[in-house]
Formats: C-alpha cells, structure tokens, sequence
C-alpha cells in the first residue's frame, strides 16, 4: 500500500469523527483493504511520521505517547 494513501486515510478518517474526537488506527486500515490487518504496523508508522509533524497527537490510555515506543492499543487524535 501506497504511504501517501495510508496518510490521506488516517486525516479522512480524523476529519469524518470531527475535531477533539479520536479514532482507532484500524478505521483507517478498514477503509483502504478488506484484508486490514497487515496494513496496521505501516498505519502506525504513519500515524508516528504525522505525530512528528504536529498533525496528530497519539494516545493510550488518554495520554499522549510515542507511537513507535507505544505496545497494545493507541488512539489518534487531532492536535489541541
């Protein structure tokens, strides 16, 4: 799968829930392959690139995180 489409998914998926809402990296995957689950290790480097750049925020247990350090479930969210 293309980087750029996982990025495009990840900021659809963000604009759709609307803003201070969170998403699960999976609805992102969901959109772009019915076969989502091999995508989830390349969502969540995209996830960390776009937290690099300040266009999301990552989160587990409602506290921000580094995505790349994170094990189990996170949450993406938009910026404050």
């Amino acid at each position: 799968m293309d980087n750029e489409a996982v990025r495009e998914a990840i900021l659809a998926a963000l604009a759709m829930r609307g803003p201070g809402k969170s998403i699960c990296p999976s609805e992102p995957a969901r959109a772009l392959a019915a076969d989502w689950r091999p995508l989830m290790p390349q969502v969540r480097d995209a996830a960390a690139r776009l937290a690099d750049e300040g266009r999301l925020v990552v989160t587990q247990k409602g506290a921000p995180v580094d995505a790349r350090a994170a094990r189990g479930p996170i949450r993406l969210r938009p910026p404050d």
